[in-house]
């Protein structure tokens, strides 16, 4: 008769394999390889695209940047020993352009993922198309609320503070410093604009205050200028003025305040605080600005020596030294491109599209060598918030003057 066999009869390949049954499925497949579009034995392909062109131009850098990074990271032999193949493509900041060239990289070039590419309006027009295709649009570079929507677009991230959470703090800021604030604002006459404007005037209703907006001006990114919207809001008696503008139009608004002599104070918006934007307007004619403040900055003495500046420094003289040391933009996309390749050598061997979402979605307490002390990436496969600590700060003229204290939301 055939004994039944007890617990100690089972063989230990049986274990092993019960064993290996009750394992969560990432340790399961370690051993094997998986591919989609874009990722193979040799090589990962990701694409961008970004302004190089046009009225945009100005962000074109964060391509450059991207390019001279991963160089660097394939002379030292790739991400898991893989080469990184990185397209940034030029989109002029203009929807059709950016929905052909995303077309080009997902049909034509078949990347694996796009990351870091710019613009609310641009990204916009290749929201849904992206979506459809199960491509991951990682990293974005416009904080648009709109992207913080995993339920239904799993497959965007923004890369940048959400606008709507840089507006209600600044909002706050301006009930607590001039609680009596007469406000003008100009903003760019798109998504970008009006997701900054929303949540700024219901914070100012929800406070129950005097602080009232006065005056809007609006602008579209071909004016040439914004001088006619600066004088019209230079009298309306407005002391406080919220310039919600990117690139030049950041720049000339700064400018023509100070030539108009004007004196209000003055609110913008984070992603347009970069040194080169700032230098543009004439930095003493941006003191007393106030902005939030994520980021550390290149240039500057008092980050010289930190070591992730350093390294920036180094990849800049090393593979593009026309860029300007002091390019905060281009340091900018140092960060995401870092924060990209972290996002990949996280995947090992399973390079998929779904897994590059699966790590990026998961990258919360990531410290980019982009950001300050203190703030780190917040993503979670159910809040895409990119990150909800963040600083108020004031343009001394030569710095940023930080506050002691984050403020989160």
């Amino acid at each position: 008769m055939t004994k039944n066999p007890s617990r100690r009869d089972v063989s230990a390949a049986a274990l092993a394999a019960i064993a290996a049954s009750m394992l969560p499925a990432p340790y399961v497949r370690a051993a094997e390889k998986k591919y989609d579009a874009g990722a193979s034995d040799t090589e990962i392909k990701i694409g961008q695209t970004v302004p190089h062109s046009g009225p945009g131009s100005l962000y074109g850098v964060l391509g450059r940047i991207g390019e001279a990074y991963f160089q660097m990271l394939n002379e030292k032999g790739g991400i898991n020993g893989r080469k990184i193949k990185f397209l940034t493509m030029d989109d002029a900041y203009s929807a059709p352009k950016c929905v052909e060239a995303t077309r080009r990289l997902v049909e034509q070039e078949e990347v694996l993922a796009l990351y870091g590419s710019l613009g609310t309006a641009p990204q916009t027009s290749v929201h849904k198309y992206l979506n459809s295709k199960g491509v991951p649009q990682l990293l974005l570079n416009t904080g648009a609320s709109k992207w913080n929507n995993p339920k239904e677009f799993k497959w965007t991230m923004a890369g940048l503070p959400l606008y709507p959470t840089e507006a209600r703090i600044l909002a706050r800021h301006v009930v607590s410093v001039k609680p009596n604030a007469r406000i003008g604002i100009l903003y760019q006459n798109d998504d970008f604009g009006r997701d900054f404007l929303g949540p700024f005037k219901k914070v100012l209703a929800d406070a129950g205050g005097t602080a009232q907006v006065i005056m809007e001006q609006t602008y579209d990114l071909t004016d040439p200028t914004v001088d006619s919207q600066l004088i019209n809001l230079s009298k309306s008696g407005a002391d406080v003025f919220y310039n919600i503008t990117t690139g030049k139009a950041t720049s000339q608004s700064i400018r023509k305040v100070a030539e108009l002599g004007w004196k209000p104070l003055q609110l913008l918006s984070a992603g347009s605080t970069g040194r080169s934007i700032l230098n543009a307007a004439g930095l003493e004619n941006a003191k007393g600005i106030v902005a939030i403040r994520y980021n550390k900055e290149v240039g500057l003495p008092k980050w010289e020596k930190d070591p992730d500046v350093m390294a920036f420094e180094q990849l800049r003289k090393t593979y593009i030294p026309t860029i300007d040391p002091d390019n905060t933009i281009a340091f900018a996309g140092y960060g995401q491109a870092v924060t990209m390749g972290e996002i990949l050598r996280r995947c090992g061997d399973d390079l998929t599209r779904a897994n590059v979402l699966t790590q990026a979605s998961n990258l919360k307490g990531f410290h980019s060598p982009y950001f300050l002390d203190g703030v780190s990436y917040d993503y979670t496969p159910d809040d895409y918030t990119p990150m909800k600590t963040l600083y108020i700060s004031i343009f001394s003229g030569t710095d940023w003057d930080i506050s002691d204290k984050p403020m989160s939301e």
